[in-house]
């Protein structure tokens, strides 16, 4: 997902979900001298228990460790329009990590953006989001990734082109965009609800993904959770707030499934969001995502999506594309799906009345068919069934061909899509 201005600053990491994770310590200095502490005294086994569990909220290991790498050691290269951002070192390495950081240090980053030296933070570490996070957590997250191995490997400093390697131009940003402020708990609401806003809003930085971005790069507040195409990764973020892919109408357990699994009588998550499952919301306990659930279904419902941009076709051409596409979806795609469209849930998710499949982009569908994929592989479900790629198979007019029949079959009122804007995606990055 992936504009032009500070946009792709702000935006880039949210491609993963979590990014810079700067943590805080509350005691003395016996987790860090080089290495890691063979024993700890209980409580502080627990804080660094907690630390990681909320580590994995926040899915810090995606953005802070490159596939094949040491944990946390930094590098994920985030390629922009205006550079490249590399993903800084956070072990507690005292040379080129966060071993000379203290938990005040620590805080300051996630609560305010700013980092040791005080220089202030691309956002493209989801400080907007983490500054929500309480002190007792941050110390938590601190001391569970002071605890890990130290890597001694330096962070690889950006390449951003002038002038937006000047990190003062921030400024005017965090003026717009920004405001500092932990959690406040919602007296009227109960305390599951207050529990799972919390996740959501702050460690889960959900937003970034879900919510449409504006030419300077900030959030549009008038559209949070609206959805929006995520920067650099080419998938669209539905809206939680419509139609298109509101929950409201959506039972608790299909929501917590989904979020839990990756699969559910709904549908299945690919692509991003498939990573974040698999990085992270797997891994919390049945109560926090029931409390993350609750919150989301509570998102206040519009009755449209913002529209994006979209190449349209003629009328004519789009009923003969929906023709094409119906004789290649017999052939290819009945199969699994059904030739109602209802497929064979969770395994094979259905496509009749599907929201993702008929948003006003197109881009999931057109990549989940040129592409294919898996589900995020769970303890739950440790062996999805995937999607093939038929890239090599299907040309442009195909692929829009059998896109736009299951965008407009089976009552599903989703629009024709044009062999340009495949041509478009085939080219795009995977991830």
């Amino acid at each position: 997902m992936k504009r032009k201005s500070l946009f792709a600053l702000s935006a880039v990491v949210a491609v993963a979900a979590a990014a810079l994770v700067p943590v805080l310590w509350s005691g003395g200095d016996n987790l860090h001298n080089g290495v890691a502490v063979a024993a700890t005294p209980a409580d502080q086994a627990e804080l660094i228990k907690k630390g990681e569990y909320l580590a994995r909220a926040g899915d810090c290991i995606a953005c802070h460790t490159v596939r094949g790498g040491k944990q946390f050691a930094g590098g994920l290269p985030m390629a922009t329009p205006f550079g490249t951002l590399y993903t800084p070192n956070i072990t507690p390495d005292d040379q080129y990590g966060i071993g000379k950081w203290s938990s005040d240090d620590f805080y300051r980053a996630m609560h305010t953006g700013r980092s040791k030296d005080g220089s202030l933070l691309y956002p493209a570490f989801p400080f907007t989001s983490y500054t929500k996070v309480s002190r007792a957590d941050s110390d938590a997250i601190y001391a569970y990734l002071r605890s890990v191995p130290p890597v001694s490997v330096p962070s690889r400093p950006h390449e951003l082109k002038f002038p937006f390697n000047n990190r003062n131009l921030l400024i005017g940003w965090r003026t717009l965009f920004f405001r500092e402020g932990e959690y406040k708990p919602d007296p009227t609401r109960s305390v599951e609800w207050n529990r799972g806003a919390y996740l959501v809003e702050g460690l889960g930085h959900c937003g970034m993904c879900h919510t449409s971005i504006n030419m300077m790069g900030g959030p549009v507040n008038s559209a949070a959770f609206a959805g929006g195409l995520i920067p650099l990764q080419n998938w669209y973020a539905p809206s939680l707030t419509s139609s298109e892919g509101g929950l409201g109408a959506w039972d608790i357990k299909d929501v917590a499934d989904l979020l839990k699994t990756g699969v559910s009588q709904r549908g299945a998550v690919f692509g991003p969001m498939a990573e974040v499952v698999h990085n992270s919301l797997q891994y919390l306990s049945d109560d926090d995502i029931h409390a993350m659930s609750t919150y989301l279904k509570t998102i206040p419902q519009k009755s449209e999506a913002p529209e994006p941009l979209q190449l349209e076709t003629s009328q004519a051409y789009g009923s003969e594309l929906l023709e094409q596409g119906k004789k290649i979806y017999n052939d290819q795609c009945a199969k699994c799906h059904a030739e109602n469209g209802l497929g064979k849930p969770p395994a094979f998710p259905p496509l009749a009345n599907n929201q993702s499949i008929q948003m006003q982009s197109a881009v999931n569908p057109i990549r989940m068919v040129l592409n294919g994929g898996y589900p995020p592989s769970t303890s739950v479900n440790p062996k999805p069934y995937g999607m093939p790629p038929f890239a090599q198979a299907l040309s442009n007019q195909e692929v829009a061909a059998v896109v736009t029949y299951i965008r407009m079959s089976w009552g599903n009122k989703g629009a024709p899509v044009s062999p340009q804007q495949v041509a478009d995606l085939r080219s795009a990055p995977l991830d």
